[in-house]
């Protein structure tokens, strides 16, 4: 079957998918990911050929935004959602629904691109509502495929409740309306949701939504590079790796809470550890003396680095921490809120898998009391351990390409039936 995966562009969105992409080709089936070109550089380093769409400013602005860390003061918190603390959630769907419109812009691409090439799936970002739209017009099955938590599914769910009906609510139909006019097409859920979801999340970190979902194993793809030579060298200490991701808001950490990045590098390197820090360039002074037991790195994929060290301090995105549970490696979390950061924080810590560090509370002090206590209690280990056998309940991307194939042909089926055709 012909597959298109509709990527919302940004480094952070592609790499989910890309395990998936491989298992599609690798059981006979033709792929294609549809997103902007400015990003079609990362689809080609994973092997996948890109069909570009929707180049137009808003678009170029969210590529620019990846790419650029001067931008990063326009992204706040206004899309985190905890689940288990949301009085306000209604400004948060809000922000969401605003957000989700940035992709409609792709809308007329995308339906010439389906149209022209007739996929039979489409797997789509949460981001690219556009995407299930064209895919309706085409005859096309059509699943979401998730990054992280269900943000979306969950305040949906909040805002039909409240409403009473299932039609769009006055906030979700500035969204819709005016995508759906313009094809003729009347709403329901399965354009916003998906007639399937691939959720990524742990059991313990999917909000109830009641929705149909297929859970996935996230197998980490961090991006196409050719290992450095020091890291096959085996250290002879424990490994310690800091990043702040590859998109949302981890990289704010430091100019958020005041703390300087020397000072906080400076202390932990008082630890016996050898540590990895991952920097934009230019970003350590140069009058800085950098110590003996640090090593700068501008970018190592996690699927490599992370196998070798004991420790990832990291800001709570789904990318990173999935790849710090699939190698089983020992966690501390400063959440920066940007979509579910605070829930795996939390998660983390319920687990006893890890340490955390309330944004509020940070200091290079904190970081290194809790990077020596992490590597010091045993339970730590034993609690890493147990998540990683949670992760590996979920079947892993290969596992899902008969459950696609028959989503897909149960759907040709039921639009090719006698009482469906006019």
């Amino acid at each position: 079957m012909r597959v298109l995966f509709v990527i919302f562009p940004a480094t952070a969105h592609v790499h989910p998918v890309v395990p998936l992409a491989w298992a599609l080709r690798a059981a006979g089936h033709e792929v294609r990911v549809a997103t902007h070109a400015g990003i079609a550089e990362t689809v080609g380093a994973a092997g996948l050929s890109t069909v570009p769409v929707g180049d137009v400013e808003p678009l170029r602005h969210v590529v620019e935004l990846s790419k650029d860390p001067s931008l990063l003061e326009e992204l706040d918190a206004g899309l985190t959602l905890d689940a288990e603390n949301a009085d306000d959630w209604e400004t948060t769907w809000l922000r969401t629904v605003r957000s989700l419109s940035v992709f409609g812009h792709a809308l007329d691409d995308l339906v010439a691109v389906c149209r022209s090439w007739q996929p039979d799936l489409v797997v789509w970002d949460p981001f690219c509502v556009p995407a299930a739209l064209a895919a309706r017009l085409v005859g096309a099955a059509h699943v979401r495929c998730l990054w992280g938590q269900d943000n979306v599914g969950w305040l949906r769910a909040r805002a039909r409740e409240q409403a009473g009906h299932d039609g769009p609510d006055e906030i979700l139909a500035r969204l819709m309306e005016p995508l759906l006019e313009k094809y003729g097409l009347a709403y329901d859920d399965e354009l916003l949701l998906g007639q399937w979801t691939i959720d990524p999340s742990l059991d313990g970190l999917r909000p109830a939504t009641g929705l149909p979902t297929l859970p996935m194993r996230q197998l980490p793809y961090h991006g196409a590079a050719t290992p450095p030579p020091w890291l096959d060298e085996r250290p002879s200490r424990p490994r310690v790796c800091l990043t702040l991701g590859v998109g949302g808001r981890g990289r704010q950490l430091f100019a958020e809470t005041g703390v300087s990045l020397t000072d906080a590098v400076t202390e932990l390197s008082t630890l016996d550890i050898e540590l990895l820090v991952t920097l934009e360039p230019g970003q350590w002074p140069d009058d800085v003396a950098l110590p003996d037991n640090v090593r700068l790195i501008d970018y190592v994929p996690l699927d490599l680095l992370l196998p070798t060290c004991t420790a990832v301090i990291h800001h709570g995105g789904t990318g990173t921490f999935n790849a710090a549970v699939a190698h089983q490696v020992l966690q501390l979390i400063v959440p920066m809120p940007f979509w579910e950061e605070p829930t795996n924080a939390r998660h983390l810590r319920e687990r006893g898998a890890g340490e955390t560090i309330d944004p509020a509370m940070f200091s290079a002090d904190a970081l290194r009391e809790r990077l020596a206590r992490l590597l010091e209690e045993p339970r730590f280990r034993e609690g890493t351990r147990q998540l990683h056998e949670e992760y590996l309940k979920a079947p892993a991307p290969h596992d899902l390409v008969a459950d696609l194939e028959s989503l897909t042909r149960d759907h040709h089926d039921r639009a090719t039936r006698p009482d469906n055709v006019d």
